[in-house]
């Protein structure tokens, strides 16, 4: 498939240290996967099953704003889920948030190594270039949460900041995002840190880089303009954050 591309980087020359990685930008299931589908309905690829949606444009938008390099996936997580190791028995989904996903049900190690080498560790191998190409990379991670799961209570919070002990930008932007009263902001919320071999830890915690996750709440980011207000409220934030931090 040599016209596919598993990622899309923007701004590989901005002079600045940051570097805003989005794993689930897209839902996205390449032809040389099960001839492009996976076999369940439209609808189900637009849930956040398939993706993260309104984190790309985020994504696109904090980049830009903070003058660093963007990497954003081509693939759905659907496919392979690039925010896991590739031992972790979560990397390729048969039933996720009650949908079960027909194109994964079969796939054996054989189809699971094509997608690791289609879509998986090219990725990866993006991401450590660009986070290798400066001796300071710091690393911001953007997702969004769906509002509620099927058949759980409501999510309360409006953004979460997701961190493994390293709290060097992700305390003074917890900090800063509590000083807003109208924001519910979880720490280590909806998610309990981060999972041995996942993104940020490959690329940034086994490195000693500086770096933080955001989760922000779907249906606040849900139109181009949200996700433009969203990226013009972090990045001060981030750039006050990474001031303040000691590498």
């Amino acid at each position: 498939m040599p016209d596919y591309q598993p990622c899309f980087i923007e701004g590989a020359d901005r002079p600045s240290r940051w570097l805003v990685a989005c794993d689930h930008a897209a839902n996205h299931v390449p032809s040389a996967v099960n001839g492009g589908s996976l076999g369940i309905p439209a609808a189900d690829m637009a849930r956040h099953i398939a993706y993260d949606p309104g984190a790309a444009g985020v994504t696109r938008a904090l980049a830009r704003l903070l003058d660093g390099r963007a990497i954003l996936s081509n693939f759905s997580r659907l496919v392979i889920d690039p925010n896991r190791g590739e031992d972790d028995p979560t990397l390729v989904m048969r039933l996720y948030d009650g949908s079960v996903i027909a194109g994964n049900r079969k796939a054996g190690a054989g189809e699971i190594e094509h997608r690791k080498a289609l879509c998986y560790r090219p990725y990866h191998d993006a991401y450590a270039a660009l986070a290798s190409a400066r001796p300071d990379s710091a690393i911001v991670a953007v997702h969004s949460f769906t509002p509620r799961l099927n058949g759980q209570p409501a999510r309360p919070w409006h953004v979460g900041i997701l961190h493994a002990g390293d709290r060097r930008l992700s305390g003074p932007l917890l900090q800063s995002l509590r000083r807003d009263p109208s924001l519910c902001v979880g720490e280590n919320e909806p998610y309990k840190g981060h999972l041995p071999g996942d993104s940020v830890d490959r690329h940034a915690l086994a490195h000693g880089r500086q770096n933080t996750l955001i989760e922000l709440r779907s249906d606040l980011i849900e139109t181009a303009e949200q996700q433009q207000a969203w990226a013009a409220r972090l990045a001060p934030m981030l750039a006050a954050a990474l001031a303040r931090a000691v590498d």
